[in-house]
């Protein structure tokens, strides 16, 4: 707890029985929430979570990476969460600067909190191939041309969140794949979110999730439609509902997929 506020740390996670107890022993005293959503795993994710004392659902299918995260805000929100910290359960970031992350959104001055990877120049020395280094710089000036905001990165997995931007954003509108995590971006920008960053540092390993060239690929083109929808929505001359406050939101109550498994 932080200023009063509860914290929750969300795992979506997908075959992590290797990186996952690393990932929760590093998790800060602040933390009074953890939560694992494993999207279907063939290995022993599930039953290792439990065992580390992380409450754990299941999916009944591999449903995609958005999805995860949808279950993740949704069980969230349902356990009283005031400051919701994304992490991945693969170890590539460190867990450690939860506490800061959340106390950024619990001193309210941000709405939302991104650990980039880009500042302090840690990137490269952490491992991260350099064609997507070189994606991300591109990527991430396109989206501040046109966003019309200034970040280092819009590609990290590791963000917190505070309660009001998880039950105002539509994130049912968003992707079941990768680009979920960008889309949440734009509509944070879009809604009027204040978003600060902070410096994170980053390991890539064996163990360590990461999509190949052509997964890669897609995202990249998921991000400039997003983008393009942006503006097209910020414009008029489109109107579409992961930008507009008809979307779909996340609701408290179960997925029919979802399976409570402490």
């Amino acid at each position: 707890m932080i200023d009063g506020k509860r914290i929750a740390v969300v795992m979506p996670a997908y075959n992590a029985e290797k990186t996952l107890e690393k990932t929760v022993r590093e998790l800060p005293g602040c933390v009074d929430i953890k939560i694992l959503v494993d999207d279907s795993s063939s290995d022993n994710t599930a039953r290792l979570s439990e065992s580390l004392g992380v409450q754990t659902f299941i999916h009944d299918s591999n449903y995609g990476y958005g999805r995860n995260q949808q279950t993740c805000y949704r069980e969230a929100l349902r356990a009283g969460a005031d400051i919701v910290v994304m992490v991945h359960a693969d170890y590539q970031y460190t867990p450690s600067l939860v506490s800061a992350m959340a106390g950024m959104v619990a001193s309210g001055v941000y709405d939302v909190v991104l650990a980039s990877r880009i500042l302090g120049g840690g990137a490269l020395k952490g491992g991260m191939p350099l064609y997507k280094y070189i994606a991300n710089r591109l990527l991430t000036a396109f989206q501040n041309l046109f966003l019309r905001v200034k970040l280092s990165e819009y590609h990290t997995g590791f963000r917190a969140f505070s309660r009001e931007v998880l039950q105002t954003l539509p994130l049912l509108e968003n992707s079941d794949d990768f680009v979920y995590d960008n889309q949440m971006i734009a509509q944070s920008v879009m809604f009027g979110f204040r978003i600060g960053e902070i410096s994170c540092p980053t390991k890539y390993f064996k163990e360590a999730s990461s999509i190949n060239f052509t997964r890669s690929a897609e995202y990249g083109i998921g991000v400039l439609t997003t983008t393009v929808g942006f503006v097209a929505h910020k414009l008029g001359l489109a109107r579409l509902p992961r930008y507009g406050t008809t979307g779909r939101k996340v609701a408290l109550t179960y997925y029919s997929e979802l399976t409570h498994r402490s």
